[in-house]
């Protein structure tokens, strides 16, 4: 009987220690790949990278991680005519990741992901004294936003959709604009309110989905299917 008592000791003990050797291992690789990830992509701050699944060291052995989750904030992108966009926040889920033989790449059988503008961001792009808020949908049921502001010491208040082009590209444009008849208005305004963002390096076999307005701001989803990851 004591003797079984010590070998059972033992198997616990064993076993506290694969967990310990388990999440060091795991928290060793989440650790590198955001590294790797603010490396390549040129980031400022370090992304948040979350392994799922345990143990973790024998889904590396089997070279298949259940899932992948990778979060980042504050995101700065480009939108064109020397304009920039803050992406509030972006969030990624890789499912069934396997990875090749050299551990250079992999592949997920699926992947969803979302991102986060807001309005105070798209105001800050479309420049001092434009203001871009929620305005519901149109009568397609396409997601809407409200432009105001002062142009050019002139009033102006339009209309934008927010829409998806190409499963690459974020498109906001203005239905209308006021007062185009002008000469040269509805360039000027057009300059400052209109967007298209085509969202470059996403990985093959990913798109951009659906795009979304709420009273927050612009909410954008990813989707993608044997989505291929670059070492």
């Amino acid at each position: 009987m004591r003797a079984l008592r010590i070998t059972a000791i033992v198997f616990v003990v064993l076993g506290i220690l694969f967990v310990a050797a388990d999440r060091l291992a795991v928290y060793f690789a989440e650790s590198e790949a955001a590294d790797k990830i603010k490396t390549s992509q040129g980031l400022t701050n370090t992304p948040d990278v979350s392994i799922k699944g345990f143990p973790f060291l024998t889904q590396v052995a089997g070279k298949e991680l259940d899932e992948v989750e990778i979060g980042m904030d504050g995101l700065t992108t480009d939108a064109g005519g020397g304009r920039t966009v803050r992406v509030t926040k972006l969030n990624a889920s890789l499912h069934n990741v396997r990875i090749s033989n050299s551990f250079s790449s992999a592949t997920a059988d699926s992947a969803t992901g979302s991102a986060h503008i807001s309005y105070a961001d798209l105001s800050t792009a479309a420049g001092q004294g434009i203001t871009v808020g929620y305005a519901g949908k149109d009568e397609s049921g396409r997601g809407r936003v409200k432009i105001t502001g002062q142009l050019m010491g002139l009033s102006m208040s339009t209309y934008s959709t927010v829409t998806i082009v190409n499963g690459d590209t974020i498109r906001m444009r203005a239905e209308s604009v006021p007062g185009s008849k002008i000469p040269g208005w509805e360039e000027k305004v057009r300059q400052r309110t209109d967007i298209d963002r085509k969202i470059d390096g996403l990985p093959t076999g990913m798109r951009l989905d659906k795009v979304e307005t709420d009273e927050d701001g612009v909410d954008v989803s990813v989707v993608g299917n044997n989505v291929e990851l670059a070492g």
